[in-house]
């Protein structure tokens, strides 16, 4: 089993599988040429991205991801205007400080190759690293790959196919499970809620109290992500021109707090959602949940519940949401995908809605069965969600999206708790098979490629 941990990870925009991933795949590669030995002699060093990574790679930031994991910046550690000072030293220099320790020349423009053409049969996000010697002889060649919401994969990794395609990371916990119906059996059988279960499971991972502080670390993250949100102003990065909305809309909203209007409730979901998304557009401190792309959503609806509830600290209904959240994420990871370059948007805002579903569900009372019905109901529709970023930008269509799919989680929590248990036609198992099948019948251009859709669509000005 993964932890849901894994699921939910602090990292910076704009994308989870093109700046999160990469920048931890360079990392690693360095980190395994010092163990190897061969990082004080290297002289040189080439990056080959390919596929997806390199179709909408600057757009994504995965250029600078790559350069940065090089240096030895670590996604959930990384300080934007640190990492922006950086980029701007070896741009300037021409030269590049390999693991923090050894002194390279570096030129992003021909050491760093975008390799477009070359679509990986493992996986579209595929990202080939050499080290060579001073005298240009190889010292070590290694292929990684970028899945989504910040994971990693090997090639070696990717070619052992795991056993009924469940992934195994050899830790052991009390209440296996992998699927949804494996999930409400276990949780029938021991009387558990989806959260106290996911709760017990942790416990094979480290300690309770690590988990609860990692948990109200991610919890802060999201709201400290909503609060930058509400208050920065501009357009944002790219050259698209897109102005940033959510302080706007935050101003008029707190203007009339008290007022009745039944629409308020979407703004406030819109408001918050898209504060978070333009954060990520604009590089800043986000948590994958499950992607960077689909990050506002789950924030959008933890707030949104809070602020209802009247309930500022909201610490242990947090908790409760994520782990919720996390069990629905790791349904996905395991028995389909959370990376748009394989399932287009239903893998990234389509699964975030179906986990905020879940959540929300859960913290207005629902039984284990009805948690189920609302994640089910957040991703049947969502399904053939398109991955079409203009420019190849986190920004349009990705911001309002993340808005909509807000909106989508809570309809889809009422839904389930209006529905007796019994009447569900369509499984959380059936509807992530479904997404897994569309994913991969649906053509690469509407799969993070910005080779259809809107991306083509709509002209750049």
């Amino acid at each position: 089993m993964l932890s849901v941990l894994d699921i939910f990870r602090i990292g910076i925009g704009p994308s989870s599988s093109h700046t999160v991933g990469p920048m931890r795949i360079a990392r690693t590669f360095v980190q395994a040429l010092a163990k190897a030995g061969k990082l004080e002699r290297t002289a040189r060093i080439a990056v080959e991205l390919q596929g997806s990574l390199a179709l909408t790679g600057v757009g994504h930031g995965t250029v600078d991801a790559s350069i940065l994991g090089l240096i030895g910046f670590a996604p959930d550690t990384t300080c934007p205007d640190e990492a922006a000072a950086a980029l701007e030293r070896v741009r300037t220099h021409g030269r590049l400080m390999l693991g923090g320790r050894q002194d390279i020349a570096f030129d992003p423009a021909t050491d760093i190759d975008l390799a477009g053409h070359v679509i990986p049969d493992l996986h579209p996000n595929g990202m080939q690293l050499a080290a060579f010697d001073a005298d240009g002889a190889p010292l070590s060649r290694r292929t990684y790959y970028s899945t989504g919401g910040g994971f990693v994969a090997s090639e070696a990794q990717l070619r052992r196919k795991p056993k009924d395609d469940r992934i195994n990371t050899g830790t052991r916990v009390p209440h296996d499970f992998g699927s949804a119906e494996e999930l409400l059996a276990e949780c029938a059988r021991t009387d558990l809620s989806i959260a106290e279960l996911i709760l017990a499971n942790e416990d094979a991972f480290r300690p309770r109290e690590r988990t609860l502080e990692g948990l109200d670390r991610i919890a802060a993250a999201m709201d400290q992500c909503v609060d930058r949100g509400l208050h920065q102003r501009g357009i944002l990065p790219g050259g698209l021109k897109v102005a940033r909305r959510a302080p706007d809309l935050w101003d008029k909203l707190s203007a009339n707090p008290q007022s009745n209007e039944r629409e308020q409730l979407f703004d406030w979901l819109n408001c918050y959602a898209m504060a978070v998304n333009e954060e990520n557009a604009a590089g800043g401190r986000v948590v994958t949940a499950p992607t960077n792309g689909a990050a506002g959503i789950i924030p959008a609806v933890i707030r949104f519940y809070c602020v209802t509830a009247e309930d500022d600290a909201c610490g242990e209904s947090r908790r409760t949401f994520l782990l919720t959240a996390g069990a629905i994420g790791l349904l996905y990871k395991q028995r389909a995908s959370i990376s748009g370059a394989e399932m287009g948007c239903q893998g990234e805002v389509g699964v975030a809605c179906s986990m905020a579903a879940g959540g929300l569900a859960a913290l207005w009372g629902a039984s284990p069965a009805q948690v189920a019905s609302a994640a089910e109901i957040g991703m049947e529709h969502n399904l053939g969600l398109t991955c079409d970023p203009v420019g190849g930008l986190v920004q349009v269509p990705c911001i309002e999206r993340n808005a909509i799919g807000a909106v989508k989680a809570v309809n889809a929590a009422r839904l389930a708790l209006h529905r007796p248990e019994t009447d569900a036609r369509v499984s959380l198992d059936q509807v992530i098979e479904t997404m897994r099948q569309t994913g991969l019948d649906m053509s690469s251009k509407y799969k993070e490629t910005s080779q259809g859709g809107l991306a083509v669509n709509v002209i750049e000005c």
